[in-house]
């Protein structure tokens, strides 16, 4: 096979290929691994409040938010029930009984519709 100047020049390539590989991935990595702007500036992420008016404020908008959006979705489920009587929409809930008993209605003529076409 080879001689001994072979298994010296494994022995090398055994120890230096780690050690290569480490300092190569080791050394310098801001500029060889960095992707810019990744992370958010301070100015473009929430603020956490710290003082009472802070907290209070946010508090606020956070109320005002949510009853803005309970008052679209109110209004949006006004209109579709007041539009749309003959033709319910599925999966009516407690608050909205009379679409159920609506979407039920519909559900039992489609059955006898079936029925009679068969």
């Amino acid at each position: 096979m080879g001689g001994p100047n072979l298994e010296v020049f494994k022995f090398g390539m055994y120890i230096m290929f780690p050690i290569t590989i480490m300092y190569y991935f080791g050394t310098n990595l801001d500029n060889r691994f960095t992707v810019p702007d990744f992370w958010p500036k301070p100015g473009e992420t929430h603020t956490i409040p710290f003082d009472k008016e802070e907290i209070n404020s946010e508090l606020e908008r956070l109320k005002n938010r949510r009853l803005e959006v309970r008052a679209r979705r109110l209004q949006m489920e006004a209109a579709l029930v007041c539009l749309d009587t003959h033709t319910p929409v599925k999966g009516g809930t407690k608050k909205n009984a009379r679409t159920s008993k609506l979407w039920a209605a519909e559900k039992k003529k489609k059955k006898k519709k079936k029925k009679k076409h068969l």
